[in-house]
């Protein structure tokens, strides 16, 4: 066995350091919210609180959850976030096989009319009157169908299904397949790897939204978990807080901002481990020409 030359050896120790470094740059701010959360007023507003908590306290945490709004709208974003991405993974797949194919008549223009969304929209008022028009106000489609399909996740699924083996379809071709055919039983399941990865970019991007819901949903009992929490930190809604002492409510504003953070980010760090193993070959696949 070569043994590493001493040039490497010094460069693989700045590289772990380097990254060491990334590491704890990028987990403090997250640990240190997730330590607040569980912190008392007096010390959050001391300054002390860092990596663990200090002043145990619940109270955040108990009149968020004691609410009944806070677990409908919970419901009603994961109802959102399943929808809107199972509507956008379809699209998004069909849309990147057909332009993969290289001998397609209008190929061009379709990638033209795709990169070109990335750059110019039709402006908020536009897309406001555009839905209002169309009856999707106060709906899953108000929020599902506009975001519908990411132009960087599809260029990255287009480049992944055009290194895929032409033979492969050749071949499925002449057993008889059609083209709805090939891409069911022979793209689709080797393609795990990336599909995971736009599913896990999608799920977040749509469990994070709250804009949109806001603009397009009147009612609260529509709300998403995010437009209840953001409603709760800005002190358009009470609902949480009925009944709450002054005491109480001290605590509440000390710590609000860390314990809704935590509570809307909770769920995909659950979900992020099962598909962690997918999400660097995904991304690479899809992005790399080879």
């Amino acid at each position: 066995m070569v043994r590493p030359s001493r040039s490497y050896r010094v460069f693989q120790g700045i590289n772990g350091a380097v990254l060491t470094l990334v590491v704890i740059v990028t987990l403090y701010p997250f640990v240190n919210i997730i330590a607040r959360s569980f912190s008392g007023e007096r010390h959050i507003r001391a300054g002390e609180v860092t990596l663990w908590p200090k002043g145990f306290d619940l109270t955040t945490y108990d009149i968020v959850l004691r609410d009944a709004m806070f677990w409908r709208n919970y419901g009603n974003t994961v109802l959102y976030t399943v929808v809107s991405t199972v509507i956008a993974m379809a699209l998004t797949t069909c849309y990147a096989y057909v332009l993969s194919k290289r001998h397609l008549r209008g190929r061009g223009v379709l990638v033209g009319i795709a990169v070109f969304t990335m750059f110019f929209t039709g402006g908020l008022i536009p897309n406001y009157v555009l839905i209002t028009s169309l009856g999707l106000k106060n709906t899953v489609w108000a929020l599902a169908l506009p975001n519908a399909i990411s132009v960087f996740n599809l260029l990255v699924m287009k480049a992944f299904f055009e290194n895929l083996p032409s033979e492969l379809e050749e071949a499925a071709q002449i057993d008889g397949l059609s083209t709805y055919g090939i891409l069911a039983r022979i793209v689709l399941p080797l393609s795990k790897a990336v599909i995971a990865t736009m599913v896990l970019f999608y799920s977040v991007s749509f469990w994070n939204s709250w804009f949109g819901a806001f603009l397009y949903l009147d009612r609260t009992e529509l709300m998403p978990v995010t437009v209840y929490l953001r409603n709760l930190i800005a002190g358009a809604t009470g609902g949480g807080n009925a009944g709450a002492g002054t005491e109480q409510l001290t605590q509440v504003a000390a710590n609000i901002q860390a314990v809704t953070i935590v509570l809307t980010s909770l769920p995909i760090l659950c979900v992020y481990p099962f598909v962690q193993r997918y999400f660097v070959s995904g991304v690479m696949l899809g992005a790399v020409k080879g």
